[in-house]
């Protein structure tokens, strides 16, 4: 099969483990820097350039969209849908994804394990949205951060409302999400192909620090899911339409609930912390379900 990498860095370890692990299964893989993508939009014959060539057909695309170029990103994977490509995500569930309140709604919706949290504009609801997610401690999250960036812990109600105040004054829109003390500063990164976790691990911070992001110097460790987790995460990534993710979950008192779905995940520290083959797993669901003009799993709204 002829399958595209849509990156902008091939030296990137996640996007090098997609080609290697495509061209060991006798794959012709090709990584394609998104942004130098440009469309042909036509009725009878829809097309994407790339360097001031028309691309090829491919089987298959893998997309690698960072959270910074979600929306020409998403356009470009639409662009593949229109020709008929398979998508190993398609461009809506990405787009949904990326949608931190969307995302949670959507999760809400459909009973997903989600912390308490609360979305508002005005600054005079500030004090009754601490209240309502629990009180402080509260984690305050940019909608638009990725890989920790953006996220705050406030450790008092007077803390939380200046946050929240700065950040609103920055006309910038945040989530505040109840605290869940007993993770201990850890999280479960469950990394989901074709509608089965293939690996998992354990995500702990550092000392002193909430967030478990590798990022930000975290440590993987290979994890045992319960039955409960395993279902959680599974469910979390059909309700975004994903077929390839992770889906983050911290351990409650209440049971696992869903901290974020993530449709670009990094193979690094998965793969590394459990020593399996997941970039080979991901070729091994194109080749069972890839065909012309099928495109990924659809989740609603």
């Amino acid at each position: 099969m002829r399958i595209a990498v849509l990156s902008r860095n091939e030296n990137l370890y996640s996007t090098r483990r997609l080609k290697e692990a495509g061209e060991a299964r006798g794959h012709e893989v090709d990584v394609i820097d998104t942004l130098h993508c440009y469309m042909d939009i036509t009725r009878a014959r829809p097309a994407v350039r790339y360097h001031g060539h028309e691309l090829p057909y491919y089987d298959a695309v893998i997309p690698r969209i960072g959270a910074s170029i979600t929306f020409y990103g998403g356009s470009v994977v639409r662009q593949f849908e229109m020709m008929g490509t398979f998508c190993v995500n398609e461009s809506v569930a990405i787009s949904r994804s990326r949608d931190k309140l969307r995302s949670l709604q959507l999760l809400s919706r459909k009973d997903v394990g989600l912390p308490r949290t609360g979305f508002a504009n005005k600054p005079d609801n500030i004090k009754d949205l601490i209240r309502n997610v629990g009180g402080a401690p509260v984690v305050i999250k940019l909608l638009e951060g990725t890989q920790g960036i953006g996220v705050v812990l406030a450790d008092t109600a007077k803390a939380a409302e200046s946050i929240i105040e700065a950040f609103m004054g920055l006309k910038a829109d945040i989530l505040v999400q109840e605290y869940i003390k007993e993770a201990g500063g850890a999280d479960l990164r469950c990394f989901v192909v074709g509608g089965k976790v293939v690996a998992a691990m354990k995500r702990q911070g550092a000392e002193g620090e909430f967030r478990s992001n590798l990022h930000r110097g975290g440590q993987a460790t290979l994890v045992r899911l319960s039955k409960e987790e395993r279902a959680t995460a599974v469910k979390a990534a059909k309700v975004m339409g994903l077929n390839v993710c992770g889906v983050d979950i911290l351990q409650s008192n209440n049971g696992p609930v869903v901290m974020e779905v993530n449709s670009s995940p990094g193979l690094e520290g998965i793969e590394q912390a459990t020593n399996k083959d997941v970039a080979g797993l991901i070729y091994k669901f194109i080749e069972e379900n890839a065909k012309p003009y099928k495109t990924g799993t659809r989740g609603k709204g």
